[in-house]
């Protein structure tokens, strides 16, 4: 039943970033090992978007390490774990709590033992800059101790780069980029100091090329030269490009126009959704506190309230004249929605 239950969340999820995305490309996704330990490591930036991306891209289902704030509600706390999400307290959660942690890293290493996948943002927290923050070393403790009580696993470290043209837009378009597995195995033991600082410097250098990397003290004043350039943010290598060369050798391109249409399709979907959409921008919307944030609460608007509307739209549509017409609200819904987000 678990496996039927993950199988049909990650379908729904999928259909769901399908109609929220206007496209999502992924590389190197030959690099992940389909039986293997499997760590991946994404910076993070756009919130839970971040994580259903790698959920529903890398092709394994990943148990993943989650701010425990999240679980507060026991039917929320009951419904992340049923989809293989593990909480992890931080300094801000209290320092009481930080020895729940102990038991969630012993079980991770447990499921690495088990060839089993475990999606980590090392980064700690998200933010919407386009640059690698220093790297926790969590990621590391999990390491260690899975290498220490198992000593004959040996575990891949995938970074993963996760890229967006205007996060917290819609519709946005993104790049998952997956880099090179970084193998560790129980030689990593014998000098924990140095393995440590390595393991991090491995991996951030991986996803600074995996992602923009802006560097902090420049941020503002290069972020601005890249946005006037219209560089396009889902390529990494030719954005970070342009940067190292200090603005030489850059692929600019000029604005594209939306389509004539497009606004049109945008207002006639509002009208066919438009108690959604109220409810978005009238009661969600501006109680968002962290602009990161703005995407995942948009998202699930988009996967729960918009799909009770319409079924209660079809409903009443079905009752009151024939199913025929239900079926063609259903039609005309979605063909609006391709319309207004892959234009």
């Amino acid at each position: 039943m678990k496996q039927i239950w993950l199988f049909t969340v990650r379908a729904y999820i999928r259909l769901g970033l399908f109609f929220y995305f206007k496209k999502i490309d992924i590389r190197n996704a030959n690099h992940i090992p389909k039986d293997e330990a499997v760590i991946f490591l994404g910076n993070h930036q756009n919130a839970l978007l971040d994580a259903l991306l790698i959920a529903t891209k890398n092709g394994r289902f990943s148990y993943f390490l989650t701010r425990a704030g999240v679980f507060e509600k026991p039917l929320v706390s009951r419904i992340l774990k049923s989809l293989q999400m593990l909480p992890v307290y931080r300094i801000r959660d209290g320092w009481g709590n930080l020895n729940k942690n102990n038991s969630i890293f012993s079980k991770s290493s447990k499921l690495l033992s088990e060839q089993n996948a475990i999606v980590i943002f090392p980064e700690g927290s998200h933010n919407l800059n386009r640059t690698v923050r220093p790297l926790s070393k969590g990621f590391t403790r999990i390491i260690f101790e899975t290498l220490e009580r198992y000593p004959n696993t040996k575990i891949q470290l995938i970074p993963v780069g996760l890229n967006y043209k205007k996060a917290e837009k819609f519709s946005d378009s993104a790049l998952i980029n997956f880099g090179t597995p970084i193998q560790v195995d129980k030689e990593l033991l014998g000098d924990k100091n140095k393995s440590i600082i390595k393991l991090k410097e491995q991996v951030s250098q991986q996803l600074q090329q995996l992602t923009i990397h802006i560097e902090s003290e420049k941020y503002d004043s290069t972020l601005k030269k890249l946005e006037d350039l219209n560089v396009d943010f889902t390529k990494p290598e030719e954005v970070n490009q342009c940067i190292a060369s200090n603005f030489e050798d850059c692929k600019t391109s000029t604005p594209k126009k939306s389509h004539p249409l497009k606004r049109l399709f945008k207002v006639l979907l509002i009208i066919n959704l438009f108690i959604p959409y109220f409810i978005w921008k009238k009661i969600a919307q501006p109680k968002i506190k962290e602009i990161e944030f703005t995407s995942t609460f948009r998202f699930a608007i988009v996967i729960s309230l918009v799909p009770i509307f319409i079924l209660i739209v079809m409903l009443i549509l079905g009752l009151v004249f024939q199913i025929k017409f239900a079926f063609m609200y259903l039609i005309n819904v979605i063909v609006l929605a391709l319309l207004s987000v892959k234009l």
